[in-house]
């Protein structure tokens, strides 16, 4: 195997997985409130030159209309501003929207917003509505999946507690990624119900401690998640690898690394974003720090797939040596089985995802991922638990 050509694998998904960006709703959203902002700076500005001055002259004030400032005007001046890129679609050439000042103040615009920064306002309504029953459609379908892969894992993790004789080594590995998944299943569930419970609030700049502390669960489950999924991995290989190691007093390692490390990492994205960007809900994908959570996902998913391509190799040499013995034989039979099984964990569909940028496919990518994100667990419960044959 070619671990160097693997490792710039690697190496190209994180740098390509570090172009990333705002919800486009977002966007939208904050470059108009930094609009609004600098319109704001230029009414103080000219409301002070007016009362310092003793010509006043008639005529119209600077205005915000909620999208487009409108500057300071004489009495029967017409100004024009362009429609505000964010709302424009890629293939719209610039329109020009004007007001007129008049004796009663700014006149209403000559074309309204939806119509100026739309080719088509009946095609712009019709976008909307397909994009709304879009994601709502998806957020049902992800919500099914980690209500039933919550209740699966609900019901594993209650078989392994209560039958004792069931923990050995690995399953007792395999209680711990319930666990996580479990946990992952709930941060879903608070941060939507914190962020969009009530559509009426902007999730966008809301900005509440509540807010935050479920951002900040919800990243702590997902790296704990990926961190535990890196586990079984290593495991796997440990006993390829090592077949008579006593693999229990290892177990206090696996749990620094599966708690631990993800511990570590998001108190220090925390206090690191409560001491230098304490804005909205922390849940800004431009920020610099995000890269404090988004990197060691990104390290467990390249080591998930290294190990993966290993264990592949050691198993296929393993299985065709004409020299082991029937019962190691048998092991290594189990062992390939497990890894096809671990296919899913080691996450090579987020492998594939990570090669394309944000923007690529942003429908279906977001279908497939919230969609197989979502079922995971409860696919993990079944394999690991359900149809789980192993003796202790």
């Amino acid at each position: 195997m070619d671990f160097s050509l693997t490792a710039a694998v690697c190496t190209v998904i994180i740098t390509t997985c570090m172009v990333s960006s705002t919800h486009p709703d977002c966007s939208i959203v904050l470059h108009l409130l930094k609009k609004e902002n600098e319109c704001k700076v230029q009414m103080e500005t000219d409301a002070a030159s007016l009362s310092s001055s003793s010509n006043k002259t008639a005529g119209c004030v600077v205005e915000w209309d909620g999208v487009s400032c409108w500057p300071a005007a004489s009495e029967d001046e017409v100004v024009s501003v362009h429609c505000p890129l964010p709302l424009m679609k890629p293939e719209t050439p610039p329109v020009l929207i004007s007001r007129k000042c008049t004796v009663r103040g700014w006149s209403k615009p000559n074309l309204p917003y939806y119509k100026a920064c739309y080719s088509d306002a009946y095609e712009q309504d019709e976008d909307v509505r397909k994009e709304k029953n879009y994601f709502e459609t998806v957020k049902l379908i992800y919500s099914v999946g980690y209500g039933v892969s919550l209740a699966a894992l609900l019901i594993a993790a209650l078989l392994f507690c209560c039958l004792r004789k069931l923990l050995c080594a690995r399953n007792y590995i395999h209680l711990n990624l319930f666990v996580s998944f479990m946990l992952r299943s709930l941060a879903v569930f608070i941060k939507d119900d914190v962020l969009f419970a009530d559509e009426s609030t902007d999730h966008c700049t809301v900005s509440t401690l509540r807010c935050q502390a479920a951002v900040t669960f919800f990243h702590f489950c997902v790296v704990s998640n990926f961190w535990w999924l890196l586990v079984e991995a290593l495991y796997l290989q440990t006993v390829l690898l090592l077949v008579f190691t006593q693999t229990r007093k290892l177990l206090w390692i696996y749990a620094v690394i599966g708690w631990g490390a993800p511990t570590v990492t998001v108190v220090i994205w925390a206090l690191l974003k409560k001491q230098l960007e304490d804005e909205g809900c922390w849940d800004d994908l431009e920020s610099r720090l995000w890269w404090i959570i988004k990197i060691p996902i990104l390290l467990s998913i390249c080591f998930n797939f290294l190990i993966f391509l290993n264990i592949s190799r050691i198993i296929v040499q393993k299985t065709k040596a004409t020299h082991v013995n029937p019962s190691e034989t048998h092991l290594y039979r189990r062992l390939r089985r497990s890894t096809l099984l671990l296919i899913p964990l080691f996450g090579l569909h987020y492998v594939l995802f990570a090669l394309f940028p944000d923007h690529v496919g942003v429908g279906p990518r977001l279908y497939l991922e919230l969609v197989l994100g979502s079922f995971q667990g409860f696919i993990v419960a079944v394999l690991y638990c359900f149809l789980n044959g192993e003796e202790t």
